[in-house]
């Protein structure tokens, strides 16, 4: 069985965009790396079900979201593209029922609503600029790096900035407002998050204190509650590591999280409860600085896009215990920030 990952990167050295590649399951191995799209630094991406792309886009000193159409002979074409000046987002998602895109600027502590028009292009729906502020050097301002939608179709964005998680509604033309927020350890500089099958519990994942917090969340009013913080590193480092990529298996029993600087992944058993996790395993990734991982539809590999050493590699997962093996590494992609499977 052949799987496609779409991958995005930034494209400051040898990088032109958007790649694809494939997984070849029965022989376990990643090949075939062919550019999709020329892109400016198209660092995150999503795709719609009717297969257009949303991803980040940069244009000289003008940043924003750029789409990319479907064709019938598998290209893709340039639809439209937003931007404003100054830095791009770091994050996109899509909202199906809506028909929307969100995304969240690190530098400008924004999250952005558009509106997706019937020939996919999209137009600016909201805004709403963050305020606040850490205690720690990268906590000056307020840095939005997360928005996408919660299980019961609200927007929670996490702001790196402000050590804070906010819960938006959402009207049907992509009106933004605020119903409740979250506030984190100082200093934990909430990056990205992922909900529980169960639709109770969320985890949130800290960049700069490379700590998971476990969080119980309420439906009826969009508020979340802490209830663990677990470190993602061995006791015994003490070098620069920052939190990256957080994912929850399908089936809810195991959270896996990258870390950039131990360059590793953590692997936390979850109580069937949900409300607490357990460390279980930390394996290399084989290069540096690993920025996103993603696993495949059948939850049975795992792939990692290492951004400075531009490699990929390839993990098997055991899906009854959780843990991963090392199966394929040195796949050379360049500067790939972004793993998604098509």
């Amino acid at each position: 069985m052949i799987q496609k990952l779409i991958l995005g990167s930034y494209t400051r050295k040898e990088s032109k965009g958007i790649y694809s590649i494939e997984l070849d399951a029965e022989k376990k191995e990643l090949n075939h790396l062919v550019t999709m799209i020329e892109e400016g630094n198209p660092t995150y991406l999503a795709k719609s079900k009717k297969e257009t792309i949303y991803t980040v886009s940069q244009d000289g000193t003008f940043g924003g979201v750029a789409a990319y159409k479907k064709e019938a002979d598998n290209t893709y074409s340039f639809v439209n593209r937003i931007t404003e000046e100054g830095a791009p987002p770091c994050y996109v998602a899509i909202d199906e029922t809506r028909q929307l895109v969100y995304g969240a600027n690190y530098h400008k502590g924004l999250v952005v609503s558009y509106r997706i028009n019937e020939d996919d292009s999209i137009t600016l729906a909201d805004r709403i600029e963050h305020i606040g502020n850490g205690p720690h050097e990268n906590q000056t301002v307020p840095h939005a790096h997360f928005a996408d939608l919660t299980p019961d179709e609200r927007l929670v964005a996490c702001d790196l900035g402000n050590d804070t998680v906010y819960t938006y509604d959402v009207s049907s033309e992509g009106k933004l407002t605020e119903v409740a927020n979250f506030k984190a350890k100082p200093g934990t500089g909430p990056r990205h998050i992922v909900f529980h099958p169960n639709e109770k519990t969320a985890y949130l994942f800290g960049e700069l204190s490379s700590e998971v917090v476990v969080l119980s969340y309420q439906k009826e009013t969009g508020e979340f509650s802490q209830q663990q913080i677990i470190s993602t590193l061995p006791e015994d480092f003490n070098d620069f590591n920052g939190g990256a990529a957080i994912r929850i298996s399908k089936d809810g029993k195991f959270l896996y999280v990258s870390n950039r600087g131990h360059n590793s992944l953590a692997v936390y058993q979850i109580s069937e409860d949900s409300l607490n996790i357990d460390l279980i395993q930390h394996i290399s990734v084989e290069g540096d600085f690993p920025r996103d991982f993603d696993l495949t539809p059948d939850q049975k590999f795992i792939v990692v896009a290492n951004q400075n050493s531009n490699n990929l590699t390839l993990f098997e997962r055991d899906t009854t215990n959780g843990k991963l093996a090392l199966i394929q590494k040195d796949v050379y992609a360049p500067e790939i920030v972004c793993v998604t499977f098509a």
